[in-house]
């Protein structure tokens, strides 16, 4: 793929341009179907003991459109439900500060119960004290949304290089993963490139269904997918995989992870990339980070370093981000692996879900760069 932007002037030899291709004309460069949230945030204060709270805008799915529009320059489109309330006014002053561009089913609030946009209550925990993660998603609109609800012929004909999902979205009801199918397919027929996010949340799943049903939905969109991500517990329980007996040093130790991809390969043929960060947490404010991908059948492991972190919540997403805004400019999966991992780990260091910093930024860690003062 390597370098979406010069598609009519690509090198037969280039690795990553052979192995993801996506419409040259495009008027977006990624879309994002999923839920959109607030997310509650009391810092270090447990719950119990809050007073006062920050709101994040967030949503899996969301954060990859929202970095890459921020950060990276890209052209991003959510797909979403949206409640024509105060709440919901809160998250759309935000996806339009971030430069997404909206593509809503627009629901309107009875006064009482609903429908609503999904709170998840989140601390950051401290120290050998956890984060701990709750949701209130009761009568959640986008938890709603059916097939029919967007017009997908049109909103592809706009031009989509890359369309992206995941499975928080799929987890919400019956009716969401059906509304992967039918934007995948749409994808598929328009030449995009397909990714997902398996981000197995068993609270979500367990709400209506349970594993079982978790992962035959899972493998049945992962069909339609080029790009997948997620780490070995992700593959184990969000497909219904076999882990390895692989005896790793730590969480950084990528061998559980790449001894699943030929497993995962086997089943799905279709899948050019699997990707996902490593991650040993060795307080709620220190953790080792990495990653790991398989590209066009070779294995690329970034650096590994010791983050001071702020706010964990979206360190995955912004390496997806970065991945995918690497796999689309550069012909090096090295470097696609590199940026990915630089951002997501960038972000940790500031508040929120999404990206504060700049590309500027990313590509200098990414290079090797330090935190020294920056004069």
């Amino acid at each position: 793929m390597g370098g979406f932007h010069n598609l009519d002037n690509r090198r037969e030899n280039t690795a990553m341009k052979e192995k993801l291709e996506a419409t040259r004309s495009s008027g977006i460069d990624l879309l994002s179907l999923g839920a959109l949230v607030n997310r509650l945030d009391p810092g270090v204060y447990p719950w119990q003991y809050a007073h006062s709270v920050e709101v994040h805008v967030s949503g899996g799915e969301f954060n990859v459109a929202a970095n890459l529009a921020a950060c990276f320059g890209q052209n991003t489109a959510i797909a979403s439900a949206m409640v024509n309330y105060p709440l919901g006014r809160l998250i759309e002053r935000q996806v339009q500060a971030m430069g997404v561009t909206p593509f809503y089913r627009r629901f309107e609030h009875n006064g009482v119960t609903g429908p609503n946009m999904a709170t998840v209550y989140s601390d950051r925990g401290h120290g050998v004290r956890p984060p701990k993660v709750f949701y209130n998603r009761a009568e959640e609109a986008a938890a709603m949304l059916k097939p029919d609800d967007f017009d997908w012929t049109s909103i592809f004909s706009q031009g989509v290089r890359w369309f992206h999902s995941g499975g928080i979205f799929a987890s919400l009801s019956k009716t969401t993963s059906q509304v992967i199918f039918k934007a995948m397919e749409t994808a598929k027929a328009a030449g995009a490139v397909v990714s997902y996010d398996l981000n197995h949340r068993a609270k979500l799943w367990n709400m209506w269904t349970g594993p079982d049903s978790a992962a035959y939905i899972n493998r049945e969109i992962i069909k339609l997918a080029d790009v997948l991500v997620g780490n070995e517990e992700d593959l184990q329980k969000g497909l219904g995989l076999k882990g390895p007996d692989v005896n790793k040093e730590s969480d950084l130790d990528p061998a559980v992870f790449v001894a699943m991809i030929d497993q995962a390969r086997e089943i799905f043929p279709n899948l050019k990339v699997l990707a996902t960060t490593l991650r040993q947490v060795r307080s709620a404010n220190r953790h080792g980070w990495s990653a790991v991908a398989w590209i066009g059948g070779k294995v690329y492991q970034a650096p590994t370093i010791e983050l001071d972190v702020y706010d964990r919540v979206g360190g995955g997403d912004g390496f997806a981000s970065g991945l995918f805004y690497g796999l689309m400019t550069q012909d090096d999966p090295q470097v696609a692996v590199n940026l990915g991992w630089a951002h997501g780990a960038l972000l940790t260091t500031t508040p929120g879900d999404t990206t504060m910093v700049t590309l500027d930024d990313v590509k200098e860690l990414a290079a090797g760069g330090s935190a020294r003062i920056s004069r």
